[in-house]
């Protein structure tokens, strides 16, 4: 039968060769009348056995043949023995595998379907199935329908049915009802969709333009999104502006929604240093619980030992070195205060100042632990101080929370279990989200203390807040700040410059001595050409410089020396196709064994493993959960019938679902911003024309603190003066500093 020139395919689903659950798009084998058939199209979650009546066309792959490309689609349970067998098989309700498939579909044959649904507990009467087993097996396969009828109903209006799965472990069997009375539910970061997508859908459903249900979305949206802008609230005018402009509604409606989200409970309005403040209730109480226990441990009475003097002698003795006058102060400061802050630029002995401090720390019986907010940062605090250092998300045993209704991330320590210690050094701290810090703080015992290490100089965090610029300049906590460069440190030529940088002045690019280079490229395309040629050929070659050792830095994503493209001319250069090399497509972008990637946000419930080399999974020594995002790893192998793909981070080996591929990007060139915390043997920074709103002087001097040996920057040298005459700091929305000060 045809209809509008298309034509109509009907069978039962023979195998699912591809799906992809971002968007639902499928290619599978059809059984048909005529024979199998190839279909393709959105058919979200349809498993072996299920029937299908597709409404489409066919057409000629120029790789894969004949395909029939499905407009529309109506499936439906399979029917008969054999499909339903077909269908438990593939795995498409959880804890039925072949076999017990086999042996239920043996007993029931048609009408086992029936029986799962309506009278699970005859399934008990099988040997091997327990009456708890069985009764579990048929909440499955209710949870499985359901989950089914809400995919292609998200799917009819174009929605990405991967959210469906989140929806059904938020509200159960109410799903599809929850997301039909309000579709903006879905614009919450936990369903992984965004304002736009959620609108267009509500829009489409028949809401009405100026509904309250879309304007507090609205508002709600612009402070979710404001927060990957490094705010932490925003003043209430610009608020209901942004939000208004965002859905062409009036200032005035945007208002009085904020009014209604306050009566709520979903955001916090309140005086902060004179501006009327709007936040998100979870940063409200990570802002007010930050200061508060900072101040409360600055309020603590620390009394120096009586033997400070010969303990910092020992110290002394213990680094092999006599501590600098500024060295002095701060390991003195350490003895008698709760919260100390010791910042500086590099080569000015923070690792050696940091050092006399734990050993100060032993001399006094003070527990004390190490970390940093990166593996990168961490794994470098415990080389230069010979300690264990973890990463904070490690240290307070961050996971996903119990229960099918969970969501967001919980950690184990926290104020009800703290951590066992008595100070806490915790490095990096530029690149501490207010978020992280608070959870930080909360997990310290009260009589604990913190020494807060870091560079002021660098950007800011990723994440929403300047927590260490904020504790600085709220003059509430004693602050070491180290300005004297060391002999040693002032024979580096990328020392001195960085802080030439950093004081404003242009370093000497035509130098070209020592381990700071300089190459001239007029445009874009011709710096990306030239750094693929460093990192592929030149360093390696002239240098022994091995690529692994080179990491390629941006001040963007975008345009030809942006790390999108880099990325791609890197990875066709040092790690192209090749016969017997595995590789994965997932969407836009090829993943191959020995690429080099970059997990791009928290999943604190994906599980890896630590196995001495060459072992199989079976000899896994330690397991857990969790990778975070700016982790970099290197592709292991890819398990076509597994699933998975295998990323190794340091020590740990991560299985990844192809599901979740879209966490991770190649990562031979990252931004600049994704360094933080982290340094690499050599850096080539790409600083060609363009991007002006990148190019500032906190970019670059971030960016050239990350080369240890070697520093090349390949660009246009107009742009490096530009970046270091722009002191331009983004101005981020924050109370921090504030309500430390006493001023809010």
């Amino acid at each position: 039968m045809e209809e509008e020139g298309l034509t109509t395919l009907e069978g039962t689903v023979q195998t699912v060769v591809f799906q992809n659950p971002e968007n639902g798009y499928t290619v599978l084998r059809l059984k048909t009348e005529n024979g199998p058939v190839t279909v393709v199209g959105c058919l979200p979650g349809i498993a072996a056995g299920e029937g299908l009546r597709a409404l489409g066309s066919f057409t000629e792959h120029q790789a894969y043949g004949e395909q029939f490309k499905a407009e529309q689609a109506e499936r439906s349970l399979p029917r008969g023995a054999e499909a339903i067998l077909d269908y438990l098989s593939s795995g498409a309700i959880r804890g039925i595998g072949a076999k017990t498939a086999q042996l239920i579909v043996a007993r029931f044959g048609d009408k086992t379907l029936e029986v799962m649904d309506s009278a699970p507990e005859k399934l008990a009467e099988l040997r091997g199935i327990t009456p708890k087993r069985a009764e579990e097996i048929g909440k499955q396969y209710k949870k499985q329908a359901g989950l089914r009828d809400l995919m292609e109903f998200l799917a009819a209006y174009g929605v990405r049915p991967f959210a469906a799965a989140r929806l059904v472990r938020a509200y159960g069997d109410a799903a599809k009802a929850a997301v039909t009375r309000n579709p903006y539910i879905l614009a919450d970061e936990y369903f992984g969709l965004d304002f736009f997508e959620a609108d267009d859908f509500a829009l489409k459903l028949g809401f009405d333009g100026n509904c309250s249900e879309r304007i507090e979305a609205a508002v709600l949206f612009e402070l979710r999104h404001n927060t990957g802008n490094g705010h932490v609230f925003l003043p209430r005018e610009k608020l209901a502006a942004a939000a208004a402009q965002l859905i062409g509604a009036e200032p005035s409606q945007a208002d009085a929604a904020i009014s209604d989200l306050t009566d709520g409970n979903y955001i916090v309005t309140c005086q902060v240093a004179g501006e009327a403040a709007c936040y998100l209730d979870d940063l409200y109480r990570a802002e007010t619980g930050t200061a508060e226990k900072l101040l409360a441990m600055t309020a603590i009475p620390r009394v120096p030992p009586h033997n400070l003097k010969s303990l910092l002698e020992k110290a002394e003795s213990r680094c092999g070195v006599s501590f600098a006058p500024e060295q002095r102060a701060a390991v003195e400061a350490a003895a008698g205060c709760g919260v100390l802050v010791l910042t500086g630029g590099p080569g000015t002995g923070k690792t050696t100042t940091v050092r006399g401090i734990l050993e100060l720390f032993d001399g006094m019986g003070i527990a004390t632990l190490l970390a940093a907010p990166t593996g990168r940062a961490a794994k470098r605090l415990s080389e230069v101080t010979g300690r264990d250092a973890q990463t904070v998300h490690r240290l307070l045993g961050a996971g996903m929370p119990d229960g099918e209704n969970g969501s967001g991330c919980v950690f184990e320590k926290c104020a009800a279990e703290p951590l066992d210690c008595g100070a806490l050094v915790l490095d990096e701290c530029s690149m501490m989200d207010v978020s992280l810090t608070a959870a930080l703080l909360d997990a310290l015992p009260p009589a604990a203390r913190l020494v807060m290490v870091g560079d002021a100089d660098q950007l800011p965090s990723v994440g929403p807040g300047n927590v260490f610029s904020d504790v600085i300049r709220s003059g509430a906590v004693p602050v070491v700040r180290l300005t004297e460069i060391f002999r040693q440190a002032r024979e580096s030529e990328i020392v001195k410059n960085a802080h030439l940088i950093n004081s404003g002045e242009l370093p000497a690019l035509r130098k070209n001595t020592g381990d700071f280079f300089f190459l001239q490229r007029a445009t874009a395309e011709a710096a990306a050409d030239t750094i693929t040629g460093l990192v592929a050929s030149r360093l390696p070659e002239k240098m022994g410089i091995g690529p692994r050792d080179i990491q390629v830095l941006s001040p963007s994503r975008k345009r030809a020396a942006g790390t999108a493209e880099l990325n791609l001319r890197l990875q066709a250069a040092l790690n192209p196709p090749a016969d017997g090399k595995k590789e994965k497509a997932a969407g836009e972008r090829v993943f191959r064994v020995g690429d080099r990637v970059m997990q791009t946000r928290n999943n604190y419930d994906i599980m890896w493993y630590k196995a001495p080399a060459g072992a199989a999974p079976s000899g896994r020594t330690e397991t857990g959960a969790g990778v975070y995002n700016g982790d970099v790893g290197y592709i292991e192998d890819i398990d076509e019938d597994g699933g998975t793909v295998l990323v190794s981070f340091e020590d740990k080996l991560t299985p990844y679902p192809f599901e979740m591929l879209s966490d991770l990007e190649l990562a031979y060139a990252v931004t600049v911003h994704k360094a933080q915390g982290s340094e690499y043997p050599a850096v080539v920074l790409a600083a060609p024309p363009g991007m002006p709103r990148l190019c500032t002087r906190s970019v670059l001097y971030t960016a050239v603190t990350r080369a240890r040996n070697l520093l090349i920057i390949v660009g246009d040298a107009g742009i490096v003066a530009s970046m270091v005459e722009n002191d331009r700091r983004q101005k981020r929305y924050s109370g921090l500093r504030a309500r430390l000060a006493g001023e809010a």
